[in-house]
């Protein structure tokens, strides 16, 4: 296991306090040092790769902190970072040198009706390290997925385009808590085309051929991640239409529930998080741990 620290990033706030507890539970399930950060956004012309200045040593939200954490059983290494600089530039700056990094889906200030900061979004969409955005308790999720008895970890798989290491992280972070591992591929269905202009008809396609198809797709893609995690039960649950809608049904007493990042694209290069994950991220009722895309292969 990699002793890259788990990073929580902390501003004083009760989301801030969920999230470091959640960060707190994945370093010692890793056996991995904990860096609790804050950072003072009192620079916002700050610019990447521009000096960061250490916060002074009287930081009142990481004495809170350390308070919070004191007398805890088990507690890891923990290390106190504080910094001054532009919040969205220096979170995700922190995920190179962590394995994870862990905050709550809203900080201080902004709206209260908001259902994501915008900290939370920019260090999903930015960070290098995979990034974990623990809800606010309460929310309520529409919609039926097969759930169980037990602890369970729920991961989204594009059979058309699946990415190695979210699903590596999925049965990673179930086997770390001896949960089963629900694999939610969706189809897009009823399938249409394009008869004449402005006229759309069916596509004479049998909906249980292109089910099945999904299945067989998505069960050779786990093969080799089951492979290495035997311990992992992995179920694939194949659905017809929207994908976000299934994972957002699915999050309802998950313990996390994992999405992957846009690749680069030569058009488009700048990092993107994609509409399915951007709705999970803000609909889900489980922590959601967003994971960068794979390298690209030489």
């Amino acid at each position: 296991m990699s002793t890259l620290p788990v990073v929580a990033a902390v501003d004083g706030s009760d989301d801030s306090l969920r999230a470091l507890d959640w960060a707190l539970d994945a370093a010692r399930r890793r056996g991995a040092p904990l860096r609790v950060a804050h950072v003072r956004q009192y620079a916002a012309w700050t610019q990447p790769g521009a000096p960061v200045v250490a916060a002074p040593a009287d930081d009142q939200v990481l004495a809170d902190v350390r308070a919070h954490l004191e007398n805890r059983a088990d507690l890891p290494d923990t290390e106190y970072v504080g910094l001054d600089g532009a919040i969205g530039v220096l979170l995700p700056e922190l995920g190179s040198t962590a394995q994870l990094m862990v905050l709550g889906s809203r900080g201080r200030g902004g709206f209260a009706s908001l259902l994501l900061g915008s900290t939370s979004m920019a260090a999903a969409r930015d960070a290098e390290c995979p990034v974990v955005v623990v809800p606010r308790p309460g929310r309520e999720v529409h919609g039926d997925a097969p759930a169980g008895p037990g602890p369970r970890v729920v991961v989204g798989l594009q059979v058309d385009s699946p990415d190695e290491a979210t699903l590596a992280f999925a049965f990673t972070e179930a086997a770390l808590r001896g949960a089963r591992l629900q694999v939610v591929a969706a189809y897009p269905w009823p399938v249409q085309s394009w008869a004449a202009p402005g006229e759309l008809v069916p596509a004479m396609i049998d909906q249980d051929a292109v089910e099945s198809e999904t299945r067989a797709l998505a069960e050779g893609f786990l093969a080799p991640h089951s492979s290495r995690h035997p311990d992992v039960r992995a179920e694939p649950y194949i659905a017809p239409g929207d994908a976000a809608g299934h994972l957002v049904a699915a999050s309802k007493d998950a313990d996390l529930v994992v999405v992957g990042r846009h690749r680069r694209r030569l058009l488009a290069p700048a990092r993107m998080m994609g509409s399915v994950t951007q709705a999970v991220l803000l609909h889900a009722a489980s922590p959601v741990a967003v994971v960068p895309p794979a390298p690209p292969e030489d």
